[in-house]
């Protein structure tokens, strides 16, 4: 019965205690090992979930910085791609100042495995597996071979765990003069509506997306602004 009071007249404080507060309190009272081994539990599970949602938040925070990679490697197939470097010099300091960091872990069974590691400075971290064959086309040795699936693996990992596009131009509207679709009326309303709806800012929202105003967001942008948008909602919700 004692024990019990232990917990159940923890002193008040400002705010809602934490479990490390009531463990502080429990220590300081007598309370028994059992109580004391539940409280520790406890605090754990808090201390995970605080950690998964500072990562929610800085995901959200970057990708809401980070601009559409721009493609500007071109393939033996002549297909335009976005080399790994293009892709860490866009990302590496916006990541950086959200206390997110990232690296890889590979294995070998029949196949090529490559794992992106995206941590948090807060403890939690996410992983993201691709797996492949060693890429001989060409005339590549065998470990040329290795190397290039694993820069391939590496890229593209990378890419999905932060949930990033590329884009073949280096801003939201018209490149080299071309005329290109961008959204209509309804979907620009729908964006606003969505800025407005996740209390973030319409010029941050611009200079995400490279683009003077909202109508100048290419169509095929659209679902990845609603998702960086959604993102942003998600991690303020908590």
């Amino acid at each position: 019965m004692s024990n019990l009071k232990t917990v159940e007249n923890l002193p008040t404080q400002r705010g809602a205690m934490t479990p490390m507060d009531m463990l502080n309190h429990a220590v300081a009272s007598g309370a028994n090992i059992e109580i004391l081994e539940k409280l520790m539990a406890l605090q754990e599970r808090y201390e995970k979930n605080q950690a998964r949602k500072a990562f929610d938040e800085a995901i959200a925070a970057a990708k809401a910085e980070i601009p559409p990679i721009v493609k500007t490697s071109t393939a033996h197939n002549n297909k335009r791609y976005a080399d790994f470097a293009s892709i860490a010099r866009a990302i590496d300091p916006i990541i950086t100042k959200h206390g997110l960091s990232y690296r890889f872990r590979t294995t070998q069974n029949g196949t090529i495995n490559v794992t992106c590691v995206l941590s948090h400075k807060a403890g939690h971290f996410e992983e993201n597996t691709l797996a492949g064959p060693a890429d001989k086309t060409g005339s590549k040795n065998d470990i040329q071979a290795i190397g290039s699936t694993l820069t391939y693996l590496q890229r593209y990992s990378l890419v999905q765990a932060l949930g990033l596009s590329a884009s073949d131009d280096d801003d939201g509207r018209a490149s080299n003069g071309k005329s290109t679709t961008t959204i209509d009326a309804q979907q620009a309303q729908n964006l606003r509506d969505m800025i407005t709806a996740a209390k973030t800012s319409e010029p941050r929202f611009l200079a995400w997306a490279r683009v003077q105003k909202i109508e100048d967001i290419r169509a095929e942008y659209y679902d990845s602004c609603v998702e960086a948008i959604m993102n942003i909602s998600k991690a303020r919700a908590g």
